[in-house]
């Protein structure tokens, strides 16, 4: 487990890394950067960079980790594309499902293959699942989430590189939006933030804003009409409580 600096999260856990790219939010990966330095650095889990490869090794880390964390699975992969076999997806999701203290966040680009594999993989109250959506173009990924039988369905609107207008957000539990940040960052407009933020409200549906980015993203900070938007979804408490409720309850049953 590697602590994240990603503000809606607290850990990540990377049993795939590697990825290749689908669409426009994905010209300057963060994570493609990263896995090129990781490699030179000599990381063995990095030793083919940016290809896609599978850590056996690391499946079972979360099942170590006994205190509850927010876990960001394949931060630097994506957990459905086409070169993970449906096995390993399996193995991932009974490890999410054995580790149910933990809340797993998964986040993909390849929506239909969600959809392919969604009613053979068993959706515990601690899997959530999003699609990430940077433009006009590939909105039919939220479509694709709405249905998804996950506990929580949330989007990623990041990097965000135009307005998205006339978001149904039926089925869907929480909104992230931020820019892209790095050397080769592309803008993002704050009236595409804002109007983004009125449909959430107007919907009933959490908002947060990670960030403006930049070549500086800490410069740019995160401040949004003077204030931090850092709403999480209602379901994601309701769970903690339950988590919580039923360690009491194991711990109480230990005592008799």
């Amino acid at each position: 487990m590697a602590t994240s600096k990603i503000e809606w999260t607290e850990s990540t856990w990377n049993p795939v890394t590697g990825c290749t790219k689908i669409s426009a939010g994905c010209a300057n990966c963060y994570a493609e950067r990263m896995a090129k330095r990781l490699k030179m650095m000599g990381q063995p889990n990095y030793a083919n960079g940016f290809q896609v490869t599978l850590h056996e090794h690391v499946l079972k880390y979360p099942l170590r980790w006994k205190k509850p964390k927010i876990i960001f699975v394949n931060s630097m992969s994506d957990l459905f594309h086409e070169q993970v076999p449906d096995s390993f997806i399996f193995k991932t999701f009974n490890v999410m499902k054995a580790a149910y203290w933990h809340q797993f966040q998964i986040l993909t680009k390849r929506s239909s293959r969600l959809i392919e594999l969604a009613s053979k993989l068993d959706w515990t109250k601690n899997i959530w699942i999003g699609v990430s959506v940077e433009n006009e173009s590939v909105k039919y990924r939220i479509d694709d989430l709405r249905f998804i039988p996950a506990h929580i369905r949330f989007l990623s609107l990041e990097p965000l590189l135009g307005p998205l207008f006339s978001l149904n957000l039926t089925n869907i539990d929480w909104v992230i939006v931020g820019g892209e940040s790095g050397p080769k960052a592309r803008p993002m407009k704050e009236k595409w933030v804002t109007e983004i933020k009125k449909q959430c409200i107007e919907q009933n549906v959490p908002f947060f804003f990670k960030q403006w980015g930049g070549v500086n993203k800490k410069r740019a900070g995160r401040l949004l009409e003077g204030r931090i938007w850092d709403d999480m979804p209602e379901k994601h408490i309701d769970i903690e409580k339950e988590t919580n409720q039923n360690r009491l309850l194991n711990l109480s049953c230990l005592r008799i």
